[in-house]
């Protein structure tokens, strides 16, 4: 897996991954930036919420939950000390659907957060991470 990234500003650059799709990254005002994009550590929570978006997703289907809406709500806390990286991460799913079975979305939401999403996987080896879910009946 490649990207390139190629300046677009001051501080803005738009990436280009090997799918052929791009997105743009600034920093702030108060950096510099003229925030024409994500700043790059927001990037790195829109990751990890479509990494287990794909998998909680492609698990509900398989155990065919009719879902209807699905939306990841991600909070990141980062170090006080330069880098800021980012110390704890708690995503929230939303799951709504029709008769949705509990129990096949706490599973769903487990082995994408515990076992499958690589993005969590990577993080966790330095950030605490924690998740929960609510279902919202249709």
């Amino acid at each position: 897996m490649k990207t390139r990234l190629r300046k677009v500003g001051k501080l803005a650059f738009e990436a280009t991954g090997d799918s052929g799709h791009s997105v743009i990254m600034d920093g702030s005002a108060n950096n510099g930036g003229a925030d024409l994009g994500s700043r790059p550590m927001e990037m790195i929570l829109m990751g990890l919420g479509g990494c287990s978006g794909i998998d909680v997703s492609l698990i509900l289907e398989k155990s065919r939950q009719q879902v209807t809406d699905c939306t990841i709500d991600i909070e990141g806390q980062r170090a006080d000390a330069v880098p800021a990286v980012f110390t704890d991460i708690h995503v929230h799913y939303t799951v709504t659907g029709h008769d949705l079975d509990p129990k096949k979305v706490a599973r769903a939401v487990s082995l994408s957060m515990e076992k499958y999403c690589s993005v969590t996987r990577m993080l966790s080896h330095g950030v605490n991470i924690t998740h929960d879910y609510s279902i919202v009946a249709q």
